[in-house]
């Protein structure tokens, strides 16, 4: 487990001081992003997050340092098909582009919380649920951890099974599969506006139909409403939950016991993604085969998950194969794009 003083302190700084620089500075106020702000905003954090790598590499050796850069690209593969679901939410509550980013902003602030809840409790029922010592023939399955290490150095195998992330293997299966035949066309047909986070918003507060510029809540004739910004906000938030149900279990098949390089390459991930997604919006049909990729990536995700008992695929493997198949959807993408246009 990665328990370093030094990148714990020196995440808790960046993460703090570019958020109050993004809050305070740079879009103190509402404003349309451009492509360009977009793109800017994208290499400043994805060159953060590599930036960080590098310390953890100095910190703690390669191991953690290809533990964290596969858990981050997996974040991040799986996060892209987050934000086409954000496009249509946008889309279907006819939000206009200068709000979208305080939405996302504050959106991001909750997920910074509530990812910090999944992924450390996850890890916490992840240690309870190891099954116990078992043999089965010549295969010796065992919980003592030293006793798998002296095994793993003698035999060149690792075996802990655990019943949890056998779970959550043959969900990633189940969730990958599923999301290869996933109609795209029922997404966009979906009414967001009785969806489970509109329906608990409206029961908490009184909305008002209307936009009332970049605030939240608003009053009248002494009375405190919701405005329909906050609603999107709530339908957003929850999105992103239900998201996290694929997400989270995938990235603990790379270290399922160090929530510390699982939660700041999860959050430099999502935090980096936030100005992706004003590049996204306008690039929407260059992705059209993403799906396929990442349907493998969850499924490559969970295999490796249910085999983890028998086979130890090492970090900078699932790196390789991860990165790999987001390219080469994305090439598949241009490719195939380009041939239809000819």
């Amino acid at each position: 487990m990665t328990n370093n003083p030094v990148l714990i302190i020196l995440f808790a700084v960046i993460i703090v001081f570019m958020m109050l620089l993004d809050l305070g500075v740079v879009n103190k106020r509402s404003h349309v992003i451009t492509n360009k702000e977009a793109l800017k905003w994208t290499l400043i954090w994805v060159s953060v997050s590599m930036l960080f790598s590098l310390v953890i590499y100095w910190q703690s050796g390669f191991a953690k340092f290809a533990d964290y850069q596969s858990a981050y690209w997996i974040e991040e593969a799986l996060s892209v098909d987050n934000m086409f679901v954000f496009i249509l939410v946008f889309r279907f509550f006819k939000l206009e582009g200068k709000l979208q980013h305080k939405v996302l902003f504050w959106g991001i602030l909750g997920a910074i919380i509530f990812r910090a809840i999944f992924i450390f409790s996850g890890i916490g029922l992840i240690n309870l649920t190891y099954l116990p010592e078992f043999s089965i023939g010549s295969w010796n399955f065992s919980l003592d951890q030293e006793a798998n290490r002296s095994l793993a150095e003698n035999a060149g195998k690792f075996f802990r099974p655990n019943a949890i992330l056998t779970l959550f293997g043959i969900f990633l299966i189940y969730a990958g599969i599923k999301s290869l035949f996933a109609n795209e066309d029922e997404d966009e047909k979906q009414d967001y506006s009785t969806s489970f986070g509109a329906r608990m918003a409206r029961k908490v507060f009184p909305i008002s139909k209307h936009y009332h510029g970049d605030k939240f809540f608003v009053s009248w004739n002494k009375k405190r409403f919701a405005t329909k910004l906050f609603l999107v906000l709530v339908v957003i938030e929850t999105t992103d939950l239900v998201f996290a149900i694929d997400s989270i279990p995938a990235i603990f098949a790379i270290a399922p016991n160090d929530p510390v390089i699982l939660y700041t390459s999860n959050i430099f991930a999502i935090l980096g993604l936030r100005s992706m997604y004003f590049l996204l919006a306008n690039s929407i049909h260059m992705f059209s085969k993403l799906k396929y990729g990442l349907a493998f990536i969850l499924s490559f995700i969970g295999l490796k998950m249910l085999l983890s008992p028998f086979i130890h695929i090492p970090s900078s493997i699932s790196l390789l194969i991860v990165v790999g198949a987001l390219l080469l959807s994305i090439l598949a993408s241009i490719y195939w794009k380009e041939e239809s246009e000819v």
